[in-house]
């Protein structure tokens, strides 16, 4: 059976990935051979499509964890970072009064 334009583009595309996992792996491996053989069977067809189907649809579910994960990480720094901003304009505003009320005693303080 002639190799599918489709099919060879997804291989290439698996293909760019660095994949460790044995089985995913292996199924890259054989549907390769097959391209490069122009002789791709409805079998191997099937059992490549379902490999990368498993396996990358394992890496989504991983890479939206760590999304949101990182998002959730994400609105406690700017959370910090909101109650941080309000602390310093207090204390800017106690730094003020204070420097206001000490000023008004030096010049209290000075000799008529």
């Amino acid at each position: 059976m002639p190799v599918e334009p489709k099919l060879a583009a997804l291989a290439e595309r698996v293909g760019s990935f660095h994949i460790t996992e044995r089985g995913m792996k292996r199924a890259q491996q054989e549907i390769e051979r097959a391209i490069a053989s122009g002789n791709v069977d409805g079998r191997a067809r099937e059992a490549y499509l379902a490999a990368v189907r498993r396996y990358f649809e394992g890496f989504g579910r991983e890479a939206r964890a760590g999304l949101r994960d990182v998002d959730r990480r994400l609105v406690q720094v700017n959370q910090v970072q909101f109650n941080l901003t309000a602390e310093r304009g207090v204390a800017v505003k106690r730094i003020e009064a204070t420097d206001a009320v000490l000023h008004a005693l030096a010049e209290a303080s000075e000799a008529p």
